[in-house]
């Protein structure tokens, strides 16, 4: 298998964005066996690039609208079998997906896909495997658009904090929907601990509708079924980007240890200074394999930075709750 590059860049997103990606086995001596995770990246020149059998593949998409991207980072379930597989299969649909502007469009096609892929997994395999979702879509005219699932993260990155913008789908979010568990509770669970656990996954399915039963579609968190302290936070809406900070799309081998809360509190100070999006990418790993947080799990690291350039990043859009 070819090695991968350490970060890959030079992606054409100027003058709105600067992006990169890196996507490994794991950080030092703890390695997986193989790579289950993937990204997807397509420039606003339709210059495509995902991992297929674990290799970079890259591609132009005919027609692909100028100055349209998108951005995308799976984590693939191994747990469940064919975890490569379904985050590979994602990543496939994902370049075949037409160019969407607005959340509700996104959202209805990547509903579709999910359904798709459960009918074609059943029938291949017998089983049902499953990949996290953590994706930006880059209207050349208008503000991002998130599409969340699973536990993977989108964090912002500012010399103040990394605070994230995403909720995990996990045990500790249906407790929460259910009003059992309390925000600090939540926190110190889903951001001062790690488990291995997950309550929803692409193909997979979701744990929310019914706790007990895993069932087939996906479980869209929207302020109306969300308590009032995470409602700002729902998993398929509109952004807008701070020119001042860093947007980081990241699997959780990144926080896969006791103390996630601070080690993720080291990274303002780990990528002040960056001059792009490639040195900050370069930079988390570096930190992975010279300084990890203290107990880290082998898992695998995929990790994309988007960010915004000067004045086209939509200042004038609604704005990132501050997360307070």
């Amino acid at each position: 298998m070819p090695s991968l590059p350490h970060v890959l860049s030079g992606f054409r997103f100027a003058p709105r964005y600067d992006v990169a990606v890196a996507s490994r086995r794991g950080s030092g001596p703890l390695q997986r066996p193989e790579n289950q995770d993937n990204f997807v990246v397509i420039d606003g020149a339709g210059q495509a690039c995902h991992l297929l059998g674990q290799s970079v593949q890259r591609r132009t998409l005919p027609g692909w609208p100028a100055g349209h991207g998108r951005v995308a980072v799976l984590d693939g379930m191994g747990g469940h079998g064919h975890g490569r597989e379904a985050a590979e299969a994602v990543a496939a649909g994902l370049l075949s997906l037409p160019p969407c502007h607005s959340a509700a469009e996104l959202g209805r096609r990547l509903d579709a896909l999910h359904a798709e892929l459960q009918r074609h997994f059943a029938f291949e395999t017998g089983a049902r495997p499953g990949t996290t979702l953590i994706m930006l879509e880059l209207p050349a005219d208008s503000a991002p658009l998130l599409y969340h699932v699973g536990d993977s993260r989108l964090y912002e990155i500012s010399a103040e904090r990394a605070m994230p913008l995403t909720i995990d789908h996990v045990p500790a979010t249906v407790a929460a929907l259910g009003g059992r568990i309390d925000e600090r509770a939540w926190w110190r669970k889903v951001h001062g601990e790690h488990a291995p656990q997950i309550a929803q996954a692409f193909i997979l399915g979701n744990a929310f509708s019914n706790p007990a039963h895993l069932s087939d579609p996906l479980f869209e968190l929207t302020p109306l079924n969300l308590p009032s302290w995470l409602c700002a936070l729902p998993d398929r809406r509109a952004l807008t980007l701070r020119e001042d900070a860093a947007y980081l799309l990241a699997t959780d081998g990144f926080w896969s240890c006791p103390a996630p809360d601070r080690f993720v509190g080291r990274w303002p100070d780990l990528l002040a200074g960056a001059p792009d999006a490639a040195t900050m990418v370069a930079r988390l790993f570096d930190t992975m394999e010279q300084d990890p947080p203290e107990g880290l799990h082998a898992d695998n690291l995929t990790a994309l930075v988007l960010r915004p350039l000067g004045r086209s990043a939509h200042a004038d859009e609604t704005a990132l709750p501050d997360g307070s």
